[in-house]
């Protein structure tokens, strides 16, 4: 088995949750193997276009943040398109706000086999919720504890066998489920899909850096309250804008955003599988 030479740290983490749970993870393997940290941010638009291959000598951690309960539809096909391994050893991480990673994990696992990376580790970690107002301080103390005790665990692994995660022992079912259909305050479906960020004139001062942190580069950079793209309710534009000029409207939206924090203060669990 080829030594590990380097560290990979891939995340699509429009909020930086995700970001931050990898850089965590490939910090410790950093120390531990002795190895570089190399990050690949494939959140914004530019990040999207060329394909990169990876190396039996490199370790990837990859991570995604949970949508609806899987991989969100939209970073899907980045994923299945723009990443090659070469049995290349990887640590697949989903971070989720509370509620479920339902199948998001066991779709990155299988996603990535699929691409030829040898998944020998797997964590589904609680964040805040990009929008709702659960999950508040997490990851926690005790939740850094867990991902180092579980970083530990993989690094005996890689010193023994690095044989791979079998997709069962994650507990999801191969055959995933549909997307989570989200709920209102009064616990019928609601449908945001076409829900868009809007903006507070008098409070924007026109900096653009909403326009900046699109990942589907949808916001007008001549003009940031118009949104002529797709919205994701990744809630990048709301989280980086200085003067909180940017909010959701929505009546349905605010709706699911409400039934969420009703229903979900309590504390979910991270989980790790090895």
């Amino acid at each position: 088995m080829q030594p590990i030479k380097n560290i990979k740290a891939v995340f699509f983490s429009p909020t930086g949750n995700t970001k931050r749970v990898v850089e965590q993870l490939s910090a410790q393997f950093s120390q531990k193997l002795s190895a570089p940290v190399e990050v690949d941010d494939f959140t914004l638009p530019a990040a999207h276009i060329d394909t990169r291959t990876y190396s039996s000598e490199d370790l990837v951690i990859f991570g995604v943040p949970t949508y609806a309960g899987r991989i969100p539809n939209k970073v899907l096909p980045f994923v299945q398109t723009l990443f090659k391994g070469n049995q290349t050893r990887t640590i697949a991480v989903v971070t989720f706000g509370n509620r479920s990673f339902d199948n998001s994990l066991s779709e990155l696992h299988m996603e990535l086999e699929k691409n030829n990376f040898s998944v020998i580790g797997a964590g589904a970690v609680v964040c805040k919720h990009a929008f709702a107002e659960v999950g508040i301080g997490r990851p926690d103390a005790a939740d850094e504890e867990r991902i180092t005790a579980f970083a530990d665990t993989i690094f005996k692994k890689l010193q023994q066998s690095g044989r791979p995660l079998s997709n069962a022992s994650i507990k999801r079912n191969e055959e995933l489920s549909a997307y989570y259909v989200p709920l209102g305050i009064d616990g019928k479906p609601v449908n945001f899909l076409k829900a868009k960020p809007v903006t507070d004139k008098a409070k924007c001062d026109n900096c653009g850096v909403c326009a900046a942190v699109c990942p589907m580069g949808s916001i007008d950079k001549n003009d940031v309250s118009l949104v002529p793209g797709i919205c994701i309710k990744c809630q990048a534009c709301i989280v980086h804008c200085h003067t909180k000029a940017k909010s959701f409207d929505d009546p349905l939206f605010l709706s699911h955003k409400a039934m969420l924090e009703q229903n979900y203060t309590r504390p979910a669990a991270s989980e790790f599988f090895v």
